[in-house]
């Protein structure tokens, strides 16, 4: 194994973090790889579907395991081993692309949305039923209220805040198709802006109404919102600030309107002809594809806490020489200037098959390159 000293590199992975990790005092680039649930399968030699549905006990059991190797490879506890029993849990309610008449499907690696309607005639149709919604009795399941009030009763548990969601233009292109809304741009531009309306609309209610199911005014709600938005690469600069910018503006003037609040997008795309547009949100965090730089996103984004730009693939195969090169490339870019702000992580997911020894060759490069 490569040699690190873990103690000192926690302890100062402690302080990087401070101020989104622009902190002076920050004696080093911080550390954002944090593994992932997927991860167990590969260390451990252990046949499973990374993207399934896992048995409460066997999770349990794979995440101690592997947070022993942790422990051993790179200093420190990864994986979640305090699964919560299903009775602790909140019953689902329904997302909102079901909303919009999608469906979410299993299809064995993942959960999709599947669409509801192809063409602009049916697309109007779906948009006049989700302006006349009553959207809280559709979304909250009949036992929403008993088990809401037992599990405040018996475990002290609010619902969640709803506050990160699959952006818009991945969820536009989800229910209508992606070339079907590429198209909608050019022949019905009134229905294309109507869309977005209509999503922005029912984003505001599903916040206003777990920030009211939790016992949250506005005023008094945790800030910050996060966008997962993969598909808006698709979308062109002028399509997007037609269809996307406007709901992230507003959401985020709603929920994170002071500078130090919580306003995130991740698209793990190549997201270069977006950049300047985004730029205007004012974003304290992102996480794009590895086809960008961290000089790149900073030209346009100053003050954001850059999330990347190791490529997951790069990750995923262990390989040390090229990891150890790509680390250094993101540490020596954001030393320059004194600019800081980076979080090195994976530029997008990190998948099954990235070992921990490969955490461990990102914590050397930076303790032997990402030194301020």
């Amino acid at each position: 194994m490569l040699s690190v000293d873990i103690e000192r590199f926690w302890a100062d992975d402690e302080l990087a973090h401070k101020d989104n990790c622009f902190s002076k005092e920050a004696p080093q680039v911080a550390l954002g790889i944090r593994m992932s649930d997927e991860c167990v399968f590969a260390e451990l030699g252990e046949p499973g579907n990374p993207w399934g549905t896992l048995e409460r006990e066997k999770r349990i059991a794979f995440n101690k395991r592997y947070n022993d190797l942790a422990e051993q490879i790179v200093g420190i506890r990864l994986l979640n081993e305090k699964i919560p029993l299903p009775e602790e849990c909140f019953p689902a309610f329904k997302e909102i692309g079901e909303v919009f008449g999608g469906q979410y499907v299993d299809n064995g690696n993942s959960i999709w949305l599947k669409g509801s309607c192809s063409t602009p005639q049916e697309l109007e149709k779906m948009l006049d039923r989700v302006d006349g919604m009553d959207i809280k009795s559709f979304i909250l399941p009949a036992n929403w209220e008993q088990e809401k009030n037992r599990l405040w009763n018996d475990y002290g548990k609010k619902p969640w805040v709803w506050n990160d969601i699959r952006g818009p233009v991945t969820l536009a292109t989800s229910v209508y198709g992606v070339e079907n809304l590429i198209f909608l741009y050019y022949d019905e531009p009134e229905l294309f802006e109507r869309f977005s309306k209509t999503i922005l609309k029912v984003m505001l209610q599903y916040i206003d109404i777990f920030r009211e199911e939790a016992g949250y005014t506005a005023e008094n709600a945790p800030r910050g919102f996060g966008f997962r938005d993969d598909d808006c690469c698709l979308l062109t600069p002028e399509m997007y600030e037609i269809f996307g910018y406007p709901i992230l503006k507003k959401i985020f003037e709603y929920t994170a309107p002071d500078p130090e609040d919580w306003r995130y997008q991740h698209s793990d795309s190549a997201m270069g002809h977006l950049l300047p547009i985004l730029a205007g949100l004012n974003l304290t965090g992102c996480n794009f594809g590895p086809n960008l730089t961290v000089s790149e996103i900073r030209k346009h984004m100053p003050r954001t806490r850059i999330d990347g730009q190791l490529a997951p693939f790069t990750f995923m195969r262990n390989n040390q020489e090229e990891i150890i090169a790509e680390v250094k490339r993101d540490c020596e870019m954001a030393k320059e200037g004194d600019l800081r702000g980076l979080n090195l992580t994976t530029a997008g997911s990190i998948n099954n098959g990235s070992s921990l020894l490969s955490m461990r060759t990102v914590m050397y490069a930076i303790q032997n390159f990402g030194r301020y």
